[in-house]
């Protein structure tokens, strides 16, 4: 335990330590190679996704966890697609993601086993969101 300015107490244990995180992620191959029907939408203020293919028609099975995977990117424009298409999927194909989720775990998992506190709290804002995206049948959050 370590004192620090301000009164704040900071932990300088190995398990509070910020991990490596590779940057070879799926996203960013798959991203890199063209295989994604991602591209980003330029705006006056906001920067937006432009799908390729209606998101209703991708393949949640093969998708989403790449997408997932891309969760643990820090760098941009990588970050932003990962985290704006986890949200536009569930957002769209609510009724899709049930079936995915036991995919979805590793990907999570090595997201969380950065330590990375900006992408902790980026996957535990995508598992809020993953858990209420289906109201009508609740199967996500079971």
């Amino acid at each position: 335990l370590k004192q620090q300015r301000g009164g704040k107490k900071t932990f300088d244990f190995p398990a509070f330590m910020e991990r490596p995180n590779p940057p070879n992620t799926e996203f960013r191959r798959f991203y890199e190679r063209g295989d994604l029907p991602v591209q980003i939408e330029h705006g006056g203020v906001h920067n937006r996704i432009a799908w390729k293919v209606a998101i209703d028609k991708l393949d949640f099975h093969h998708y989403l966890p790449i997408f997932f995977d891309g969760l643990r990117e820090v760098e941009m424009p990588y970050a932003f697609l990962a985290e704006q298409g986890v949200y536009d999927m569930m957002q769209v194909g609510a009724s899709k993601v049930a079936p995915v989720v036991p995919q979805l775990i590793v990907p999570i998992k090595t997201a969380l086993n950065t330590r990375n506190r900006s992408v902790i709290a980026k996957v535990l804002k995508v598992l809020q969101a993953l858990v209420k995206c289906d109201q009508e049948e609740n199967l996500v959050g079971q």
